[in-house]
């Protein structure tokens, strides 16, 4: 039996997820989680970058990389206290980091993920396993997503068709065929979108519950626009980033349209409901027995009704049903695939990714010379 510590941040940046994975031979069990908020001023800079990549300099990308490890490591730190475990209890740390860029297409394809391990190792005096996507991109792949390989392992059941639904910033399903076979690719904005509208319009940080959503009405027009993005119809694999789905790609979808921020919000929840539904009722043209839906959206009721709505032939439910909280299912995955990696094995799925085979994801940095 061994012990390893996942952190995550995703796309929403709306904080820092610690999960403490059990794995033997018996499989794995997520004893304990906890969630640390980013420090506001942190929170709006790491944001800008990612928003306003183009004009942010080396310094502040700098500072920024040693500020978001020092939040890592002290979200680790908070696992470890409310376990009374010692460092030396967890084998190794799987660390995503804050991903800000992400372009895995084109002439120089990458993906950029802040927060030094060098920094969380020193800290902890834990080995870390860190960079997990740029190993992918190497091979040819998207570098994204990451989770179908987990997922199969924490959610498959032979002879049953499932899905996996992740709604972060970003949204991305895993098909888990009664084959055993595993498909996976984003399918476009999750709740970036919805929440930039809301401190836009609300000056609170996300729509809770969808209440607001709940009172608009869905634009037939705008939905349109919004639906034509290309994205949405280039084949997988594939992955995207807030570079593609910005603020900005929202106003230019928004222009010369004059409509009731409500009815706005409630456009965009049903282009995240959407663009799900179609993914994974295309090529089969039935929908899966199940689809377990994980990350902040599954706390958002409305944008649940309308995926329910949407999925009517499958059961949508959350990860929790099935023994993990959906806020805790992505850090949960990075301490797997720090396993994947201190034993020797691939994190990859090329059918997901694209890669040209199964490569070993990470890097190792040490937590101590002993």
């Amino acid at each position: 039996m061994a012990l390893y510590l996942g952190l995550m941040s995703g796309t929403s940046m709306d904080g820092i997820d610690a999960a403490l994975l059990e794995i033997d031979d018996a499989g794995m069990r997520l004893l304990s989680a906890v969630c640390r908020e980013w420090p506001p001023t942190l929170q709006r800079r790491l944001r800008c970058l990612a928003e306003d990549y183009d004009h942010i300099g080396l310094v502040e990308l700098g500072q920024l990389d040693t500020s978001a490890a020092r939040e890592f490591a002290q979200a680790a730190e908070q696992l470890l206290r409310a376990n009374e475990l010692a460092p030396a209890a967890v084998r190794a740390v799987g660390s995503h980091g804050q991903t800000v860029l992400h372009q895995p297409r084109g002439e120089a394809p990458f993906t950029l993920q802040i927060g030094d391990p060098n920094i969380i190792a020193e800290r902890l005096g834990i080995d870390v396993v860190a960079d997990f996507r740029r190993r992918d991109v190497a091979a040819g792949g998207e570098g994204a997503p990451l989770m179908p390989a987990f997922h199969a392992a924490a959610f498959g059941v032979p002879g049953e068709r499932r899905a996996v639904v992740n709604i972060g910033g970003l949204a991305n399903v895993t098909q888990l065929s009664a084959d055993g076979s595993v498909t996976g690719f984003d399918t476009g904005p999750g709740n970036c979108l919805l929440d930039a509208w809301a401190r836009r319009h609300l000056q609170h940080a996300y729509d809770t519950n969808g209440a607001w959503a709940a009172t608009g009405s869905v634009q037939t027009a705008l939905l349109s626009r919004f639906l034509s993005e290309p994205y949405f119809s280039r084949p997988p694999p594939k992955s995207t980033g807030r570079d593609t789905f910005s603020d900005d790609w929202l106003d230019r979808a928004l222009t010369g349209l004059s409509l009731a921020p409500a009815d706005v919000q409630a456009t965009l929840s049903e282009l995240t409901a959407l663009s799900i539904a179609d993914c994974l009722q295309a090529g089969s043209g039935t929908d899966p027995t199940c689809v377990l839906i994980c990350g902040g959206g599954a706390f958002n009721a409305n944008l649940m009704a309308r995926l329910a709505r949407a999925l009517p032939r499958s059961r949508v439910d959350t990860t929790a049903a099935f023994g993990i909280a959906p806020e805790h299912v992505e850090a949960a995955g990075f301490a797997w695939l720090a396993h994947r990696y201190v034993s020797g094995l691939p994190g990859n799925l090329p059918a997901v990714t694209g890669a040209k085979h199964p490569v070993p994801l990470g890097a190792l940095y040490r937590g101590s010379l002993l």
